[in-house]
């Protein structure tokens, strides 16, 4: 068995891709419009779906903001240096919503950034 993707809901199908190819260095692997349906799909991620996890933007049509609840926490993705990853997050317009630091009580290095519809993206360096 392998994690195929992660769905994430988007109010704006266009400035998501932005943002996650843009600013996070991921690559636009494929999108499906579905008119009759009323959405639109977009796959993001670091590699082929074949042989990586990736991301699904999903936009449904006529809905530009959700409630995030409580129970979805954050993406993780590894950087090989986090103050470097939120600086070039910031310098792209990105928001920086935690500094590269040490998790408390520990001594790996994380930050944390959001993307435009505010979904958490945790930055866990591993050099």
């Amino acid at each position: 068995m392998r994690l195929l993707h992660t769905m994430l809901r988007v109010g704006n199908l266009d400035r998501s891709v932005k943002f996650y190819t843009e600013v996070l260095g991921m690559q636009l692997l494929r999108t499906t419009d579905r008119p009759d349906q009323k959405y639109s799909l977009a796959f993001v991620g670091y590699g082929t779906e074949d042989r990586h996890s990736v991301l699904e933007l999903t936009y449904n049509y006529g809905v530009e903001t959700y409630e995030l609840g409580t129970a979805f926490g954050h993406l993780a993705v590894e950087v090989p240096d986090a103050k470097q990853a939120c600086d070039a997050v910031r310098a792209k317009g990105g928001a920086v919503t935690r500094e590269a630091g040490p998790v408390k009580g520990g001594t790996t290095v994380i930050a944390f950034v959001t993307d435009p519809d505010g979904y958490k993206i945790e930055f866990i360096e591993r050099k």
